[in-house]
């Protein structure tokens, strides 16, 4: 795989692979799929150095998936901090894809300007929670049952860890 920035090129690849994750109810809270044009906004914020968006593209080209560094409050004092997301095609998830994304992230995070990373899970979603502990990230928050998917009330457990001393 190949890690870079992405492109507005790469923006479907990136909605598809985003709204893959939608019917499972375990990633994210949006309940609906996201159009390409809802997300240029969204795009055009990790055109920043400090927040960016990368791809992971298989030799094909094909994007695979995708992590993007996103402000955590728009205050200055939070500049040094950001959330992490993660999301990876269908095809190609249990391939230990989303941790080699999360170990990319940790190394070039203070490259960035980032001292500290933030995941945002829910609290059902017991492979991803996996995933950011093994990379020594703490459990930082637990806001109880504040996502409400299908009827069922959800909580969301906030993982951190400092990038720098």
């Amino acid at each position: 795989m190949t890690l870079r920035d992405a492109t507005e090129a790469d923006l479907p690849a990136i909605v598809e692979i985003y709204n893959a994750t939608i019917a499972s109810r375990m990633v994210t809270a949006d309940l609906e799929p996201v159009t390409v044009d809802s997300r240029r906004a969204w795009f055009a914020t990790h055109q920043s150095p400090s927040r960016p968006l990368w791809v992971a593209c298989n030799p094909a080209g094909t994007v695979c998936a995708w992590l993007s560094f996103d402000t955590f409050y728009p205050r200055a004092a939070y500049d040094g901090t950001a959330m992490i997301a993660i999301y990876v095609a269908p095809a190609h998830r249990r391939h230990g894809l989303g941790r080699d994304l999360l170990v990319s992230a940790l190394a070039r995070a203070p490259g960035l300007g980032l001292h500290t990373l933030l995941g945002y899970i829910f609290g059902h979603n017991e492979p991803s929670l996996r995933l950011f502990e093994a990379h020594e990230f703490v459990r930082w928050g637990h806001l109880p049952r504040v996502a409400v998917l299908d009827g069922v009330a959800r909580d969301l457990i906030i993982v951190g860890r400092r990038v720098t001393p």
